[in-house]
């Protein structure tokens, strides 16, 4: 878990680095003023932050106002470091919205404990905010199946193949459960499609097919915004997994890297599970002729890193198609 750390004073900050880096699975981050501190979480997310009051130009109470006022930060426990004890500096921390206070001289085995503690209480918030996550999503995922039948079996391949490519990256336990969550919501989006197109028993026509296009940007419309990682991770594979590694994609036409990862395992997983799969306008291809296409594809279409890792477990791709065959689904 991210612990940011800020404090002017180079010492003070590698004290609390050190200490905060003997905590089990902490990974301290260090700052030396509250405008880097903004702008850290502007792009990040940390699970608890630890501020001195006293720093130039913006102190520990500003900061704390201001990270506060993000939507992303509002649950995230914040931590005063201060030498003072006056009340009227602690109240309106605490008005402010502190979740504790640390007093200097830091002593290790208290700030240690304090660490663990807040730490353990973010970990459960974390828990039942994706617990309330899932339940939406699987909700979510029942109403785009009502839309378009055919994806019923689709989806839970898909996601299980996703998971698979994440477990093959090294990912931990809660990201893999996470993806396999979340890919589902890729293709949320094509509510908005009309019925003649997205039911078409036939190639669509360029017309069509570009307000098939459409559907990344709704799906995102549906799911940005939440302050769930679950549904944000689905708000970014919704909007980003037709993109291309050479940028041929669509909507923005990202390129390798700038593509997130979530979405490039998707794409794999997606377009594997598509290829194979039987549908109105066309014959489901073998998995060798899918595999084929995917491979010839690495550093294209496809992300070579995700498309190797996919292809190494063919045991799991083929006990995967068994399990949740369209078959097992009724369809």
């Amino acid at each position: 878990m991210n612990v940011l750390i800020v404090d002017d004073n180079p010492t003070n900050l590698q004290l609390l680095k050190l200490l905060v880096a003997k905590v089990d699975d902490c990974v301290p981050v260090a700052v030396d003023s509250a405008e880097k501190a903004l702008a850290w979480c502007a792009q990040n997310e940390p699970d608890l932050v630890l501020t001195d009051y006293m720093m130039p130009d913006m102190d520990g109470l500003e900061l704390l106002s201001r990270l506060r006022a993000s939507e992303t930060m509002f649950e995230v426990p914040i931590v005063v470091v201060t030498t003072t004890d006056l009340k009227e500096v602690r109240q309106r921390a605490l008005e402010l919205g502190a979740s504790d206070f640390i007093t200097k001289p830091v002593d290790p085995p208290e700030l240690r404990a304090r660490v663990r503690n807040l730490l353990a209480l973010r970990a459960s918030q974390m828990k039942l905010k994706d617990r309330a996550a899932q339940d939406l999503v699987i909700r979510l995922s029942r109403t785009a199946e009502y839309r378009d039948p055919e994806t019923g079996a689709h989806i839970e391949r898909m996601a299980r193949y996703a998971r698979l490519i994440a477990a093959k990256l090294g990912w931990s336990e809660d990201e893999q459960e996470r993806i396999l969550m979340a890919a589902p919501m890729h293709d949320i989006g094509k509510v908005g499609i009309p019925d003649h197109i997205l039911l078409k028993p036939a190639r669509l026509t360029p017309e069509e097919f570009a307000a098939m296009q459409q559907h990344p940007r709704l799906g995102h419309g549906i799911l940005k915004g939440s302050t769930s990682p679950l549904v944000r991770m689905a708000a970014e594979i919704a909007l980003y997994h037709h993109e291309k590694f050479d940028g041929g994609g669509y909507p923005e036409g990202l390129k390798g890297e700038a593509i997130p990862l979530t979405a490039r395992i998707v794409a794999v997983a997606d377009v594997f599970d598509a290829l194979t799969s039987q549908r109105p306008y066309k014959k489901p291809w073998t998995v060798e002729q899918a595999k084929e296409l995917l491979q010839s594809q690495r550093g294209q279409h496809f992300d070579a890193v995700c498309v190797d890792l996919f292809f190494s477990d063919m045991d799991a791709i083929e006990a995967i198609r068994s399990e949740f065959s369209d078959e097992s689904r009724g369809l």
